[in-house]
């Protein structure tokens, strides 16, 4: 018999998704210096003009995407039964492990942002780019970690979306919003050469997913078809 899962589990999924989303768009916008795809020696001058305000609100940013590992692997309490289970778990855990990705990667870009800001205080051009040679390899590592930080998430949100249509765990329209957001993001940054730009807008419509996702799962809990056992 097909069941509506509307319980504290759900409700707390549903507040760790919304407070993600808030967390995250507050960072963003908060922030006196944004951070785009790698460091140039003008972030730490940017930064510098008030350092420590942008570490605290970076702080707020990072810690977003980490609720929102938390919101998703919530979720998966809802989604252990058969034959759901099958392909809303792996879609759930590479989301986990590529959120994970980026918040590592954006810890990169906060601990390295307010160093380089005393590292660069008065030095010269020649120097300030030596010291930026000297990150090069970092900094092109971590821009690894950002794209296939959003791949993996982009292919664990196509599988999740899914496994919401198939088995209508959510209302069809929210399914189908995930899924094809979660192909949409591995085609723009596996296809696109210049893909950071293009994949700015993704950033804010996966939040709005997540503020989605929250009122869903607040007002209409999880709807958990006939399986086969538990």
């Amino acid at each position: 018999m097909s069941l509506i899962k509307k319980d504290f589990e759900t409700r707390f999924t549903a507040g760790a998704f919304i407070v993600a989303a808030l967390f995250i768009i507050l960072g963003w916008a908060l922030s006196s210096h944004n951070i785009n795809e790698y460091i140039v020696a003008s972030d730490f001058e940017a930064i510098g003009e008030n350092v420590w305000y942008w570490i605290w609100v970076y702080r707020v940013f990072i810690f977003g995407w980490v609720i929102f590992g938390i919101a998703i692997m919530a979720l998966t309490t809802s989604l252990t039964r058969k034959p759901y289970r099958v392909i809303a778990l792996p879609g759930a855990g590479l989301i986990v492990i590529g959120t994970f990705f980026l918040a590592i990667a954006y810890a990169y870009y906060y601990n390295y942002g307010a160093w380089g800001v005393g590292m660069t205080a008065g030095k010269s051009a020649t120097e300030i780019q030596e010291f930026m040679d000297n990150i090069l390899y970092t900094n092109q590592y971590v821009t690894c970690f950002i794209r296939f930080g959003r791949v993996f998430s982009g292919l664990g949100m196509l599988l999740l979306g899914y496994a919401f249509v198939k088995w209508r765990l959510v209302p069809q329209l929210l399914g189908w919003f995930t899924a094809l957001f979660g192909l949409a993001a591995m085609a723009i940054i596996m296809g696109l050469p210049e893909y950071y730009e293009y994949y700015k807008p993704m950033v804010f419509i996966k939040i709005f997913w997540m503020v989605v996702m929250g009122i869903v799962l607040l007002k209409r809990g999880v709807h958990l078809p006939e399986s086969e056992n538990k």
